[in-house]
């Protein structure tokens, strides 16, 4: 059920992590010219988290210099991922309380500038994802429940 929104998430979260790397955000025509580094298209990568294996699209940069601490190089496991991202949110954390907590659930130390990046990316998929829930409870057009309705 949710290996859509978190393909897009993990993708998403990516991107702003590879955005940090480089030092431009993606689209930028300035940004990569003359930086001796820049985006190189994806690879493909299949994790297994909680709700089985997810297919995602990593970017990668020309100087192959891009090590991706959110999903790392090598890792194929997800576990308890959901958790972790959804206690971030609820726990309403400052960006150093998030430093923190990836630190401790993940080993990886991540800058201040990186989490804003990453949560930026994400957040509307997070809202989207709210409101589609909202719409799901309440059995309003958009919703599961929209076509179980007699109006």
């Amino acid at each position: 059920m949710f290996k859509t929104p978190k393909k897009r998430l993990l993708e998403r979260a990516l991107g702003a992590e590879l955005s940090a790397h480089l030092g431009y955000e993606k689209g930028d025509p300035a940004g990569g010219r003359g930086s001796g580094n820049s985006r190189n298209g994806y690879s493909s990568k299949t994790v297994i988290g909680d709700d089985g294996a997810i297919e995602l699209a990593v970017p990668r940069d020309r100087n192959g210099s891009f090590e991706p601490q959110i999903v790392a190089k090598g890792q194929t496991r997800l576990d308890g991922f959901d958790d972790r991202i959804v206690s971030l949110y609820a726990r309403g954390l400052s960006v150093r309380e998030i430093q923190a907590h990836l630190q401790e659930l993940y080993g990886v130390a991540v800058s201040p500038d990186l989490i804003s990046r990453v949560t930026d990316a994400v957040l509307d998929e997070v809202r989207n994802k709210a409101v589609y829930v909202a719409l799901a409870l309440t059995g309003r057009e958009g919703g599961p429940g929209a076509m179980d309705r007699a109006d």
